[in-house]
């Protein structure tokens, strides 16, 4: 066989072996090579805003609070980067998993020796000098199961041609190994130490993902609130400015009939100038609370809708199902349940529990008990001249006889004659032996390592109940916290309520003495300056019943994300992948 075959042959076994071990795991996907070894995209592909233009009707855009909300959850840039940060979590339990991994190496390294001629010889003859070449290859495979145990297998072949000529020689090895850690490291639960930390992390994060929503939720309905407080400010101050023209015109018509001097026109005039002023300034404050609106559902990233005016169809009154003064002890009860920050730092506790465990493992000493098997097998081609006769079989022949009774012995050999073919034996001949459990060695070792003193796993066990002790206690303090803003947000609603009544008692009793004054103008009992002051009275009490309508949407609203409920009463799912 020639030497070039048998690299082909040693080469073949090489990926054949590794690729045997590696099947065991992910390896087989028939595009694993294409995918391990093809260049990375670094392209970041960002979806467009979706579902927008299904709310474009009549040359605008027609969106209420829930429609709002649902657009903010699926096109808000920052609702998609508090996605990504559960990715990175779930991606870290997958990395875990590495652990168990198994891993297949093969090798494969030949090499050729040059042995110069002894200092008396005359030299190398013209062929060159002898040469002797060896072709190793090796593989092996090892894994650490999720029970602990650490599988080691290793193995190999070689041919040897040596320097001197003649056949080639072969040899093969095959070993294998198991380690049981009894101590240190014992148990499926120590050694899934470090995924159950992962996953439970990635459940915390899920928690800090919902408690994250509600903040941005949260904040995205302020934005439309701000938008329809402020469109409601525009229609007030319109009609206030309606009214002082309405009462400037009225002056004007009296004074071309000279019914009042020039002096009482000034007033009316500074009213329809006070208006005009008051409305132009609400009117920009729309525009950019309405471009906030637009950012948070992403339509100014289309520059075709965000030219387009925007009409929040939302009514600024409370519906009368949301206007219940709650039990704040309930209301305490039910933030404790489903407030997502407390089951956050809840589950720290959990974190902890396993970091304690595995400092607990650390403290122990190692006691490993190693089974391991070997075996060997060896080969060499046999070519005789041709016409040969031999005896493979052939027993040693006793000593001290004589010539005749030797020949008669070797002529009673069972005899082979051979003519020129090749005995087989060889590489294949080796590993058979190796593989077939040829030349067996069985060993077990038990080896144990006592640290005289570990200071560091010492420090690590109190750190880690250190830790826990601390995350106890951000437990209590986020309890506490939670209470406080519960009562806070239930006394800010039962503040906004009264706000608003007392507000529509003072609109109601501005609206009467404006018709008062208008008739005590009429019938010449009252002057043009107290007309004036009551029209303007009554545009603040309104602007006032407003604010006070905004302040309570707002206060039910801060209410439902102090208890973790507005995700679940605007409709709102949170899925995590």
């Amino acid at each position: 066989m020639s030497e070039h075959r048998i690299i082909r042959i040693l080469t073949t076994g090489i990926l054949l072996t590794a690729g045997a071990f590696a099947q065991t795991t992910s390896f087989p996907k028939p595009d694993y090579f294409r995918q391990t070894f093809k260049n990375v995209d670094t392209k970041v592909v960002l979806q467009a805003p979706v579902r927008l233009r299904d709310y474009v009707k009549n040359g605008q855009i027609e969106i209420s609070l829930r429609d709002y909300l649902s657009l903010a959850m699926a096109n808000n840039t920052q609702v998609q980067v508090q996605y990504l940060t559960l990715e990175t979590s779930r991606n870290n339990i997958t990395s875990v998993y590495g652990l168990w991994d198994p891993r297949a190496t093969a090798s494969f390294n030949p090499s050729i020796s040059t042995q110069d001629a002894l200092p008396n010889s005359p030299g190398c003859p013209a062929s060159g000098c002898p040469t002797s070449h060896t072709w190793p290859v090796s593989f092996g495979w090892s894994e650490t199961l999720s029970s602990g145990q650490t599988i080691n297998v290793t193995g190999g072949g070689q041919k040897f041609v040596p320097v001197t000529g003649g056949n080639s020689q072969f040899g093969s090895n095959l070993g294998f190994n198991i380690t049981q850690p009894l101590l240190q490291g014992r148990g499926a639960y120590v050694t899934r130490i470090p995924l159950m930390s992962a996953q439970s992390r990635y459940k915390q994060q899920g928690f800090n993902l919902t408690s994250n929503l509600l903040t941005l939720i949260g904040n995205a309905e302020n934005v439309y609130w701000n938008a329809v407080g402020l469109r409601e400010t525009v229609a007030v101050n319109q009609s206030a400015l309606d009214a002082a023209k309405y009462n400037w015109d009225f002056v004007q018509r009296q004074f071309n009939l000279g019914a009042v001097s020039y002096l009482d026109t000034y007033n009316p005039q500074t009213a329809v100038a006070v208006a005009q002023l008051a409305l132009a300034q609400s009117g920009y404050n729309l525009a950019a609370a309405e471009d906030a609106v637009r950012n948070q559902i992403s339509i100014d990233l289309d520059p075709d809708l965000r030219k387009l005016p925007l009409k929040l169809t939302e009514s600024v009154d409370l519906p009368e199902s949301e206007a219940v003064i709650p039990d704040k002890e309930l209301e305490v009860q039910r933030a404790l349940d489903l407030q997502p920050s407390l089951k956050s730092v809840t589950q720290n506790l959990d974190i902890d529990d396993l970091s304690i465990a595995s400092a607990k493992n650390g403290l122990q000493p190692q006691l490993n008990l190693k089974i391991g098997y070997s075996g060997s097998g060896a080969g060499q081609y046999y070519t005789p001249v041709m016409g040969t006769t031999i005896s493979p079989l052939a027993p040693a022949l006793p000593t001290g006889i004589s010539t005749a009774e030797a020949n008669y012995l070797t002529y009673l050999t069972p005899q082979t004659t051979v003519f020129g073919s090749t005995i087989p034996g060889g590489l294949g001949d080796a590993m058979g032996q190796a593989f077939g459990w040829g030349n067996p060695t069985y060993g077990a070792s038990l080896t144990l390592t006592l640290p005289i003193r570990n200071r560091t796993a010492s420090m690590t066990m109190a750190n880690a109940l250190i830790q826990k002790k601390n995350d106890a206690l951000n437990v209590r303090n986020t309890q506490q916290s939670i209470r406080l803003a519960i009562l806070n947000a239930v006394v800010a609603l039962q503040n906004a309520e009264e706000s608003l009544k007392l507000a529509n008692t003072q609109e109601n009793f501005a609206s009467l003495n404006l018709d008062a004054e208008h008739t005590k103008y009429a019938l010449g009992n009252e002057t043009q300056q107290n007309v004036v002051t009551a029209q303007q009275i009554l545009a603040s009490a309104q602007l006032g019943v407003v604010n006070a309508k905004i302040t309570l949407q707002k206060a039910v609203l801060g209410l439902y994300s102090q208890t973790g409920e507005l995700l679940d009463k605007r409709g709102i799912v949170v899925k995590t992948p």
